[in-house]
C-alpha cells in the first residue's frame, strides 16, 4: 500500500503567507516560483498548515522569509520545527576554507619529480613482467594466443599495406626531386639512386614505418587495452587467474617485432620505385639506376635497418600496452592513453634510432 501525500499549496492572507500540505522535493518545484512571488511583502510566514517537511521544504521556507525581510516564521509543529532548526544551523555553520589552487614554485618541482618517478616505476614494472612472460613463452610456446597474434599481425602489418606504399612512394618521389636541385649544379644527378637508396634503407625507410606502426597500431593497443582498464575488465582477468600480460600484452608485442621488418622493406622499395620513376622523368635509364643501387647499397645497410625496425616496434607496442593498462577511471582516460600511446612511440623511436647511429657509426657499418 503506497501512502497517500498530501499536495503542497499556499496562500496569501493580507500580509500572512500560508503554506500548507507536504513541502518535499518533489513537490515544493512546481510552486517555487509562486511561492517567491507571494512572499515579498508578507509580515509572516505560518507553518501550521505543513504537514511534513524535508530540507528542500525547509530551503523555501528559509527563502520565503528571507524575501519578505526576514520575517517571523510561526505555527510550525515539533517535527517540521525541528528541520527547520536543522536547515538553520546548518546554514549557519562556517564554510570550509579554500585550499591553496596553486602550488608553489618548490612544491610544483616534487610533484613533477614524484610523479616522474611513479611513472617511471610503472614503466620499470612493466618491462620486468614482460621479460619473466617472454621467458616464459620460450619455455612453453603454448601459452601465446597463435589466434591472436595472427589477428594483430592482419591489423598492424597487411592493413598498412596501402598507407606504407603510399607514404613510401611520396617520400621517394620528394627525395628524388630535392636531391636533384643541388645536383644539377654539380653535374652528379648520376648519384642521387644512392643518395636516396642509402637514406632509405638505413633511416628513412624504418623511422617512417615506426610512425605509421606508433600512429595507427600503438594507439589501438592503447584504447583497447585502455577501455578494458576503464571497464574493469583487467581487474576481472586478474581475479579469474588469467595473466593480462600473457594474453594481452604479449601476442602485441610479437605481432608489431614481426610487421616491423616487412612495413620497413615495404617502405624502402616503394621509396626506390618512386624515385626510380623521377630518374626516368630527368632521362636516366632504369638500368642505370638500377647499376647504382647495386654498387652503392649494401646487405649490411639492409640488415641494418631492418634490425633497427623490430627494435622500433617491440618498443612501439610496448609503449602502447603499457598506457592503456595504465589508464586512468574517468571519460578521458582512454583519449589520454592513446595520444601518450603515439607521443611516446615516436619519441622513443628518435632516441633509440639516435642511439642505433652512434652505435653503427662505432662499429663502422
Amino acid at each position: 500500500m503506497s501512502e497517500t501525500v498530501e499536495q503542497a499549496g499556499f496562500d496569501r492572507q493580507d500580509e500572512t503567507l500560508r503554506l500548507r500540505g507536504a513541502l518535499v522535493t518533489r513537490q515544493v518545484g512546481p510552486i517555487w516560483e509562486a511561492v517567491e512571488k507571494a512572499a515579498r511583502g508578507a509580515r509572516r510566514v505560518d507553518l501550521s498548515g505543513v504537514s511534513s517537511l524535508d530540507t528542500t521544504g525547509a530551503a523555501l521556507v528559509l527563502r520565503s522569509a528571507a524575501l519578505a525581510g526576514d520575517v517571523a516564521v510561526e505555527g510550525a509543529s515539533k517535527p517540521v520545527a525541528a528541520v527547520m532548526e536543522r536547515a538553520r544551523a546548518a546554514l549557519a555553520a562556517p564554510r570550509p576554507a579554500a585550499g591553496e589552487s596553486r602550488l608553489s614554485f618548490v612544491a610544483s618541482i616534487g610533484a613533477w619529480g614524484v610523479g616522474l618517478l611513479s611513472r617511471l616505476l610503472v614503466s620499470t614494472g612493466f618491462i620486468g613482467e614482460t621479460a619473466v612472460m617472454g621467458a616464459a613463452v620460450l619455455r612453453h610456446p603454448r601459452r601465446l594466443r597463435f589466434n591472436d597474434l595472427l589477428r594483430h599481425l592482419d591489423e598492424a602489418g597487411l592493413r598498412a599495406f596501402p598507407l606504407t606504399l603510399l607514404l613510401g612512394t611520396l617520400i621517394g618521389v620528394i627525395l628524388a626531386f630535392q636531391s636533384s636541385i643541388p645536383m644539377r649544379q654539380f653535374g652528379a644527378e648520376i648519384y642521387i639512386p644512392p643518395l636516396v637508396g642509402i637514406s632509405l634503407v638505413r633511416e628513412l625507410g624504418p623511422l617512417v614505418a615506426a610512425i605509421i606502426l606508433a600512429g595507427r597500431t600503438g594507439s589501438a593497443f592503447a584504447a583497447e587495452l585502455g577501455t578494458m582498464t576503464v571497464n574493469e575488465e583487467i581487474d576481472a582477468l586478474r581475479i579469474m587467474g588469467v595473466d593480462p600480460m600473457a594474453m594481452l600484452v604479449l601476442p602485441r608485442l610479437v605481432a608489431a617485432m614481426l610487421v616491423m621488418p616487412v612495413l620497413s622493406l615495404l617502405m624502402d622499395l616503394s621509396g626506390l620505385l618512386g624515385m626510380g620513376v623521377v630518374m626516368g622523368t630527368l632521362g636516366f635509364p632504369p638500368a642505370l639506376v638500377i647499376n647504382q643501387l647495386q654498387q652503392w647499397l649494401t646487405l649490411g645497410g639492409l640488415v641494418g635497418g631492418l634490425g633497427k625496425s623490430v627494435v622500433f616496434g617491440l618498443a612501439i607496442a610496448g609503449i602502447g600496452c603499457r598506457s592503456g593498462l595504465s589508464a586512468g577511471r574517468g571519460p578521458r582516460a582512454v583519449g589520454d592513453a592513446a595520444t601518450g600511446a603515439v607521443v611516446g612511440g615516436i619519441v622513443a623511436t628518435v632516441v633509440l634510432d639516435g642511439l642505433f647511429a652512434v652505435l653503427f657509426y662505432r662499429l663502422g657499418w
